[in-house]
């Protein structure tokens, strides 16, 4: 796959941080009406679980990751489905069906590129890289950008960044926004850069809505609401608010800014909702994965499961 040039940041301006109020009730109403979206079934359900996996960067982080676990997500990621399971597909159809990204550490990166070289030349499946001290950020700028390089010398097509929440919870703004800068210079202008909030340790909505606004500003090509690690990740609610700051973004500068939900999102109905919430504000457009990702690693159980039961019964 080969991406658009990335975004370059523009000035840094207080105007995108004055007079944010957000009402908890209103969004949570909101989230809920989306919460209820994720009821449907049969072949619709299939083509929903489909378009979820194609979103979906799947993803392991953990202290045993080894070259061998690595090695098998890749495959898997490339080839998710057997040909008796989408026998209801043709041949041209059922090769686009893969994850859109892995996402792994940097030490892992180079098992991922190579294994992927290997199955599909390469040319359909990013290659995510956390850096910049995930999943806490609590590290020394100039060690965090190091990480960036690194990735990307390894074979990193993306890179999720995670910003430092303690310059969110000081109000600290602008040295944010220096920060992601220097982030995003490091990353360059052909790797796309997702900027991981970590919401749940961000305090306040309207906190969110702001880092939210620092992040796009300095050039993040998507916001990411979670590094999966905190007591809180993906909500309806909290994606709502990230989702008003790319609208509000967009408005202002004509800049499609990308969403990735991660952490919490483990089934089909779940990734409908959002998918449907997506489509209700962003519209269609978004739904694609330059726009668009779930950052899962137990989501393709439940899309094998789902395509795999309806297939049964329908078709």
């Amino acid at each position: 796959m080969v991406h658009a040039s990335a975004y370059t940041p523009i000035d840094y301006s207080p105007k995108w941080l004055q007079n944010v109020n957000i009402s908890l009730k209103a969004v949570q109403e909101s989230a809920e009406f989306y919460s209820t979206c994720g009821q449907v079934s049969g072949v619709n359900e299939v083509v929903w679980a489909i378009k979820a996996l194609q979103l979906t960067d799947l993803t392991t982080l953990a202290g045993d990751d080894t070259p061998s676990n690595v090695r098998r997500l890749c495959i898997r990621a490339a080839f998710p489905f057997t040909d008796h399971e989408l026998r209801f597909l043709n041949k041209d159809v059922k090769s686009k069906i893969h994850t859109a990204a892995v996402c792994v550490y940097p030490s892992r990166v180079h098992d991922a590129y190579e294994t992927l070289q290997a199955v599909d030349g390469g040319q359909q499946i990013e290659i995510a890289a956390v850096a910049t001290g995930f999943p806490t950020g609590q590290y020394p700028l100039a060690s965090r950008l190091q990480e960036i390089h690194y990735a990307i010398e390894q074979g990193a097509t993306e890179i999720d960044i995670v910003i430092d929440r303690s310059l969110v919870l000081r109000g600290e703004w602008k040295k944010l926004y220096d920060e992601i800068v220097e982030m995003r210079k490091s990353c360059g202008d052909k790797v796309h850069m997702k900027t991981i909030l970590a919401i749940g340790e961000l305090g306040t909505f309207e906190n969110v809505y702001k880092a939210s606004m620092v992040a796009m500003m300095a050039g993040s090509d998507f916001i990411k609401t979670s590094t999966g690690k905190e007591a809180v990740n993906a909500t309806l609610p909290v994606g709502l608010v990230m989702i008003r700051a790319i609208e509000a973004f967009y408005k202002a500068t004509q800049r499609k800014i990308g969403f990735k939900p991660a952490g919490g999102v483990r089934t089909v109905k779940d990734a409908i909702a959002w998918m449907t919430m997506i489509k209700s504000t962003l519209g269609n457009e978004w739904l694609q994965p330059h726009l668009f990702r779930f950052g899962a690693s137990g989501l393709l159980d439940d899309i094998e499961k789902t395509v795999n039961t309806n297939s049964e019964k329908h078709m």
